[in-house]
């Protein structure tokens, strides 16, 4: 079936509009899409956020034979990742851990879903999906970037989907309580998840590929898709993948969102970070100086061009938008969407009811 100063913008974004939430006398849901829990909570508070899905993933960086960098999620370092955070967020009132999505809003503090950015801490072993389930686990990306054992990447020169082993960890995903997500993956990994699962799936972070064209962000077909299924995707802060402009700002997001609403429908849309709470972190220390924040990203960039990967042809020139790389940036895209025109019911959705409808059909 088809479904179309720092602590005082927190505050202010879950207060809400005067019409919308707030009119109906409740608080507006801010959630983010995917990041990371900071090492003080307390910013989550002050990022105004009533629920997150938050990667918990250890990353280990090795380079393959032409001394490409890859991101190696193992088992070993991700159960004892799990682990940790769950005995880390215990009696703690800045934030959870969330099991379904009803339990957004049920308690203090932020309602936090715990997420793999990748299916290699699964290897083989597909009972580990139900362990993972049982240890506090509730979203789970097929790959990230390059092809594994489950599924094609975005970044590879040929594309493929899910593989056989793919398929059926997807319907054991859907049978233990997981939401796939499909972020990072191939077009053709998107679309055969998005018609195989059983439940509403997850693009957790992405941008448009009708507005920038790069393997990276997500077509047309892929949005539809996705919506269709009655998921949806989430629109990120990493500016190089939502506009080609020089100068990245706002607007740009903005239209990123207006895109996935008119494609897919406004349920199908929310808001992603991608980076920690209070923004990317050397940018912040440049003063968000995109022109020497981007140079970071070059090697890497370059390097997926030397291995002729589609869509890294040119050179981009900034990171983020300056004016979202803060803590406070979910007040600011609020007031952005009321301004573009978007009804207050439709930025409630935007800014967190989609992401807890989704959650809360998969996950009760």
């Amino acid at each position: 079936m088809s479904r179309r100063s720092f602590l005082a913008a927190g505050a202010a974004l879950m207060l809400g509009s005067e019409e919308g939430a707030a009119a109906a006398g409740k608080r507006r849901l801010a959630m983010d899409g995917l990041s990371f829990l900071p090492d003080d909570l307390a910013e989550l508070r002050a990022a105004g956020l009533g629920g997150m899905i938050c990667d918990i993933s250890e990353v280990e960086e090795v380079r393959d034979a032409d001394d490409v960098p890859r991101y190696l999620r193992t088992y070993e370092k991700c159960s004892a990742a799990l682990d940790t955070v769950v005995t880390r967020l215990a009696n703690q009132r800045e934030a959870f851990v969330a099991l379904k999505g009803s339990d957004i809003g049920s308690r203090p503090g932020c309602a936090t879903f715990l997420q793999f950015q990748s299916c290699e801490p699964v290897g083989t072993d597909l009972t580990r999906i139900a362990d993972f389930h049982r240890r506090g686990l509730r979203v789970l990306q097929f790959t990230h970037h390059n092809d594994n054992l489950f599924a094609g990447g975005a970044l590879e020169r040929e594309w493929s989907g899910l593989t056989p082993l793919g398929i059926e960890g997807l319907a054991e995903m859907n049978r233990s309580g997981i939401v796939p997500d499909v972020s990072h993956g191939s077009e053709p990994t998107m679309l055969e998840a998005a018609r195989r699962s059983t439940t509403p799936i997850l693009l957790s972070h992405g941008a448009c590929k009708a507005i920038v064209d790069h393997p990276r962000c997500a077509s047309d077909a892929v949005i539809r898709a996705i919506a269709d299924k009655g998921g949806m995707m989430g629109i990120f802060m990493m500016s190089f993948w939502l506009t080609r402009d020089a100068v990245p700002t706002v607007d740009h997001l903005i239209a990123q969102i207006r895109h996935v609403a008119n494609v897919g429908g406004v349920d199908a849309v929310g808001i992603s970070n991608d980076f920690p709470m209070a923004g990317q972190t050397n940018l912040v220390a440049l003063n968000n100086d995109n022109a020497a924040g981007v140079q970071e990203y070059l090697p890497w960039w370059h390097a997926m061009r030397d291995q002729r990967i589609a869509g890294f042809d040119w050179t981009p020139e900034h990171v983020v938008i300056p004016a979202l790389n803060n803590i406070g940036r979910m007040a600011t895209i609020a007031a952005a969407l009321d301004k573009a025109g978007f009804a207050p019911r439709e930025v409630d959705k935007v800014m967190g009811g989609n992401w807890q409808r989704v959650l809360t059909d998969v996950l009760g």
